[in-house]
């Protein structure tokens, strides 16, 4: 059965050397990215195409195994009132699922809220001047990576407040 976990107790229990997953959930494609073995610095992955479940699981659990992956950080598209419409319930849904996928048994799942993200993304790339193919190939993956990030920059600041991590040890 799949896990979810809140972030200041996936702060506790994240395992050094295991990385992180990060999802970025749409109607159409399933944008991904990971995490250093450091769990400081996210990076795109890839854009996976939605499938049927099964088939899209059968992707995750070998990204999960090829990546060394301890847990997912998955985007929750709330509004901006923060409530949860129709695009929270289908993420939900899919965690769910997952929670009854064999192949993802005891991965553990942490929602992030998503708000803002693949504007934030897709302004960036318009600002730099990427072409709207070129756009829609990366933005789900870049959203991933930009969910992932506040989630680690999180889990360090939790780290450091429990005394887990020292910031004069870390050089930049």
């Amino acid at each position: 059965m799949t896990n979810i976990i809140e972030i200041e107790n996936l702060a506790d229990q994240l395992d050094i050397g295991r990385r992180l997953l990060g999802i970025d959930l749409g109607s159409k494609t399933i944008g991904l990215a990971t995490s250093d073995i450091g769990n400081s610095i996210a990076t795109p992955l890839k854009t996976l195409k939605r499938k049927k479940f099964g088939e899209n699981v059968v992707e995750l659990s070998e990204i999960i195994t090829e990546y060394s992956i301890h847990a997912i950080i998955i985007g929750l598209p709330k509004n901006m009132d923060n409530s949860e419409g129709p695009r929270c319930q289908a993420t939900r849904a899919f965690v769910r699922n997952m929670a009854n996928a064999p192949a993802l048994n005891g991965i553990k799942v942490c929602f992030w809220d998503e708000r803002g993200s693949t504007m934030a993304v897709t302004n960036t790339l318009i600002e730099a001047d990427v072409s709207r193919a070129k756009r829609k190939d990366v933005v789900d993956k870049l959203a991933a990576s930009f969910i992932l990030q506040g989630a680690v920059d999180r889990i360090y600041d939790l780290r450091v407040q429990s005394g887990k991590i020292i910031e004069d040890d870390y050089d930049y």
